[in-house]
């Protein structure tokens, strides 16, 4: 099961760009190729993310379907499954979408702001 790697991954993203605010939830693309079982990507989110500033966040999937491109015809075509190839029977293709793995976004709670007297009322 890699998707505990994964989970870390994203965790380690959210700790570098959260600056220590607290993370409500995130959203992370997803490619269709990337063979991640969601409900798996959840379980592992939720234990990676235990004493992080993401502990209790919430794990937003979107999925990217696999996309390809053919060298010989110049088809460009979704990809259901793993297997490279081309209507037009080439194996010749390249894969243009769908193994993608990154965070979107991230609601984060924002700093408690200082109130607009809050120099004057420090003064002893």
């Amino acid at each position: 099961m890699h998707e505990l790697a994964v989970a870390e991954a994203i965790i380690g993203g959210i700790e570098r760009s959260a600056s220590g605010r607290r993370v409500h939830s995130v959203t992370v693309a997803v490619g269709d190729l990337c063979a991640v079982v969601p409900d798996a990507l959840r379980f592992c989110f939720g234990l990676a993310a235990e004493g992080t500033v993401a502990e209790g966040a919430e794990l937003l999937m979107e999925p990217v379907p696999g996309r390809a491109r053919c060298h010989r015809c110049g088809a460009d075509f979704i990809l259901r499954d793993p297997i490279l190839l081309c209507g037009c029977g080439s194996a010749d293709v390249e894969v243009v979408a769908g193994r993608e793995l990154r965070i979107r976004s991230m609601e984060v709670s924002d700093p408690c702001a200082q109130p607009a007297d809050a120099a004057e009322t420090a003064r002893p």
